[in-house]
């Protein structure tokens, strides 16, 4: 099994990471990705890009190598309330909107209190995917959210950098994944890559996946259609033909 999708890449804009949006390009070219989508980190993350970086996106090609290139962003999550650091008027402008709890922005609660934040994060209808859920520093009711994120119609992220840089990811990866194997949510599976070396290096988090059982038909990002149609049922207007608005 091989994901075609890498939906959680980072560039220069995000202030501590190495590689321009050419350069992601051609990494995922080279490795035969079909589409790889542009999350920089939100404006309350220190060195971050300002939100017109986000407004600008627009500019950019559809296409770079033949890899299909979705603008996005990995916003903050604020409080308890799901709120995010990048306002509606550019959110509705993105084709993907990941959503991630850092402690320089929001910090770490109880169970219950990180388990409602991430609940209101994933009934703001503008998220789309959280990404690092299984963050050991913001412990969760991992079946809950699971339930919810399946309610929501929304993706869960097994994250590969976490196994690297979160010490104590893996048993709450597996924990949620197990989860996402019993109600069929759906999940990606990302590398989080803050250098194109690392785009498209997924392997130890798609490995955690297939030993939870989760079945391929649960896996959003195997293909770049399979996002597409994510993308367009989430009413995103550049794959919904522009048909539905999402709204506050």
């Amino acid at each position: 099994m091989k994901i075609l999708a890498d939906l959680h890449v980072h560039s220069i804009a995000s202030g501590h990471a190495y590689s321009t949006v050419e350069e992601i390009a051609r990494a995922a070219a080279d490795k035969g990705l079909e589409m790889v989508a542009l999350t920089d980190h939100g404006p309350a993350m220190p060195g971050g890009p300002h939100e017109y970086y986000f407004g600008n996106l627009r500019i950019l090609p559809h296409r770079l190598h033949g890899v299909e290139i979705l603008q996005g962003v990995e916003a903050n999550v604020m409080d308890e309330k799901g709120s995010l650091d990048l306002q509606a008027v550019y959110l509705k402008r993105l084709d993907i909107i990941l959503a991630g709890f850092h402690s320089i922005c929001m910090k770490p609660g109880s169970r219950e209190s990180n388990t409602a934040a991430m609940v209101s994060a994933l009934q703001n209808p503008y998220v789309d995917i959280i990404v690092h859920p299984g963050n050991p520093d913001y412990p969760i009711d991992a079946g809950e959210v699971v339930r919810q994120a399946k309610r929501a119609g929304k993706a869960l992220e097994i994250n590969n950098s976490s196994f690297l840089v979160r010490r104590g990811s893996r048993e709450t990866c597996f924990e949620i994944a197990k989860f996402v194997r019993q109600y069929g949510t759906w999940v990606s599976i990302s590398s989080d890559a803050h250098f194109s070396s690392s785009v498209g290096e997924v392997s130890t988090a798609l490995q955690l996946a297939l030993d939870a059982g989760i079945p391929e038909n649960c896996i959003l990002n195997l293909s770049a259609a399979r996002v597409t149609s994510f993308l367009a049922s989430r009413g995103r207007k550049r794959f919904a033909g522009g048909e539905r608005e999402l709204h506050e």
